[in-house]
C-alpha cells in the first residue's frame, strides 16, 4: 500500500504530463538494460558523461535498438576521472546539453523495467537530473544483475564471500567481453548476463523498486 501511495504521489509531482506513460503497466518480457559513465560516485555533485542502453524483448537483446549519447559536463573533466571513466575531452565534441540527454533517455525507457550492474547507482545519477527537468526520480522497477548472480551461488555457509565483480561474473558465466569497457558495451554486457542468469533465479526475487 505505501508503494502504491508513494507512485501516486510521485505521479501527481510529474512537471510533464507526456511523462505519465512512465507509470503505466509495462510490457511482458521487455527491458532496458543501461549503464551511465559519471565523473565520480557521488550521485550528489557528479555529472553523467555518457548513457548507453539497449533494449530486451522475449530473451533477445535488440542490438538495433540502442542508445549511445555523450553528455556535456557543466566543468572541464579533469585528468584523474579520466583514468576511470576513460572519456576524453575529445570524445565530447558533439556530447549533447544534459537535458536533451536524459529526455532523448526517457524516450527510449519508456515504462519498462531498467536492468543493470549496480544499477542503484546510475538511477539515482540519471534521477538528479529527471528531478530537475520532470519533478521526479526514475519511477521505473530496477533489476540487479549481480543480485540475481549472487543467488545463484552455492555457499558452504552464510559467511562465505561471493566475488560481484563484473569481470567476475562475466568469466563465470562464460560470457564474451565486448573489448574496452563503455557505456553501450557495458549495457550490452550486462543484458547478457541478466538473459543468462534469468531463468536461474524466480522473477519474483529479482525486482527492486526505488
Amino acid at each position: 500500500m505505501l508503494a502504491n501511495f508513494l507512485r501516486n504521489w510521485k505521479k501527481r509531482s510529474l512537471k510533464d504530463k507526456k511523462y505519465e506513460s512512465l507509470f503505466d503497466e509495462p510490457l511482458k518480457d521487455e527491458y532496458v538494460c543501461l549503464d551511465c559513465e559519471t565523473t565520480g560516485l557521488s550521485p550528489r555533485k557528479d555529472e553523467i558523461l555518457s548513457i548507453g542502453a539497449v533494449i530486451i524483448k522475449e530473451n533477445k537483446i535488440l542490438m538495433r535498438k540502442t542508445l549511445n549519447i555523450f553528455v556535456k559536463p557543466s566543468k572541464k573533466i579533469d585528468a584523474e576521472s579520466i583514468k576511470i571513466h576513460h572519456i576524453r575531452p575529445i570524445d565530447l565534441q558533439n556530447a549533447i546539453n544534459p537535458k536533451d540527454a536524459i529526455l532523448e533517455l526517457l524516450d527510449f525507457i519508456g515504462n519498462r523495467p531498467i536492468v543493470g550492474y549496480y544499477i542503484k547507482f546510475d538511477v539515482a545519477m540519471i534521477s538528479k537530473y529527471t528531478k530537475k527537468y520532470i519533478g521526479i526520480s526514475l519511477p521505473n522497477e530496477t533489476i540487479e544483475v549481480s543480485s540475481m548472480y549472487y543467488k545463484t551461488r552455492k555457499r558452504s555457509s552464510d559467511y562465505e564471500f561471493i566475488d560481484l565483480k563484473f569481470d567476475t561474473i562475466m568469466k563465470e558465466l562464460d560470457l564474451p567481453e565486448l573489448g574496452k569497457h563503455d557505456a553501450l558495451n557495458d549495457a550490452i554486457m550486462t543484458s547478457m548476463m541478466f538473459l543468462k542468469l534469468k531463468d536461474l533465479t524466480p522473477a519474483k526475487t529479482t525486482f527492486y523498486t526505488n
